[in-house]
Parts: structure tokens; sequence; C-alpha cells
């Protein structure tokens, strides 16, 4: 196996980045099992040499892809993440979700979502990449919801933790609904669900 190497240089990272923006874009058009290095290749124009300097092959090259769109995902709500201590702030982050998918026209679902149903079961090095990315996300929650907890805002006996794993799961409930459905009404039902859950661990 072709050892891959990190990029050493500016140049070097922004041709990294580039194959694997262009790797995102074209697994969100074909699916994981669509796309080959070629297809890579094409759209970029990096050599194959310049594909295996930087990943030992197509699955770390889609791993990355999984790194990346976590990174976009959770990018997109960091400010919101900042004020999830707050019943204000929770409900302007799923405001932001539902609207989002009616900009989506309530279509592609949740990226990380969609690479878990096409890698967790064909690839252990992915589905731990996705299982990070979902952490991470879920982590915000849960530290949000320990401030509130700290502040008085949860009953002493709330459990942030298992509170922001019901609240992930109504959300990829949600969105996976909102999407087979077309219809963004269905992570609204959710949303309001998972409120209504954390507003009973307040007391």
């Amino acid at each position: 196996m072709v050892k891959a190497h990190a990029p050493a240089t500016a140049k070097g990272r922004a041709m990294r980045e580039r194959i694997v923006q262009a790797a995102s874009e074209l697994v969100a058009e074909k699916g994981v099992a669509g796309v080959s290095l070629d297809d890579v290749r094409a759209r970029t124009g990096a050599s194959r040499s310049q594909l295996y300097h930087y990943f030992e092959d197509r699955d770390d090259m889609i791993r990355a892809v999984v790194e990346a769109t976590a990174d976009a995902v959770l990018g997109r709500q960091d400010e919101l993440f900042d004020h999830l201590d707050s019943w204000a702030g929770i409900d302007r982050w799923f405001e932001f979700m539902v609207q989002h998918q009616i900009e989506q026209q309530a279509r592609g679902g949740c990226p990380i979502g969609s690479l878990a149903g096409q890698l967790a079961e064909s690839d252990a090095k992915a589905r731990a990449a996705i299982a990070a990315g979902f952490d991470r996300w879920e982590a915000h929650v849960r530290e949000g919801l320990t401030r509130m907890k700290s502040r008085g805002k949860l009953r002493h006996d709330a459990d942030p933790a298992a509170l922001a794993t019901a609240t992930m799961a109504s959300i990829q409930g949600g969105l996976l609904l909102t999407q087979v459905r077309r219809d963004p009404t269905q992570l609204r039902i959710a949303l309001n669900a998972a409120r209504n859950n954390l507003r009973v661990a307040a007391g």
C-alpha cells in the first residue's frame, strides 16, 4: 500500500482541499459507490500520482470526504452552538435547521446521515469517522444543556447527555422523513417533540 503524506506546503494543502471538495461534490451527486478516482481526477485535473500522494487509496479519500462533510455541517451551526444554553438559543437553532430544509426544498437530508447509510456497514474506519462527526455535534448540545442545568434551568436529576442523544435522534429522524416525504414540516414536528422533551426536564 502506498503511504499517503500530509501536505507540507500551502500549495499542497490547497490541492488536497480541492481534491476533497471535488470528491465531496461527486459523492453528493452520484453516491459513494458511483465515484471513482478517475472521476475525481477529471474534475480536479489532478494526476494519479497526486491522488496517491495525499491519500493511500480511494477508501482513504472517502474518509476524508466524511471528515470534510462533518466539518461543513457543523460549521454552518457554529454561531448557534454557542447559545444552546437558553431556550431562546435552542429555538433559534431548531428554526435554523427547518429553514435550511425549506431552502434545500427538503432535498439531501443530513449529509452525515447520508454517508452513514452508504458506509457504516462496509467501512469500519469510515463508520468511526461518521460516529466522530455525530459525537462532535451531540457534544455541543450536551454542553449547552449542562450549562442550563448548572444555572438551575433544568431539574437537578436531568441528564444532559441522555437529553442530547434524544435531541440528536429527533433531528436525524426528522431530517430523514423530510427527505423522503419532501416536506420540511416533518423536521419541525420532530423538533417540537424534542423541545417538549427538554421542557419536561426543566420541571
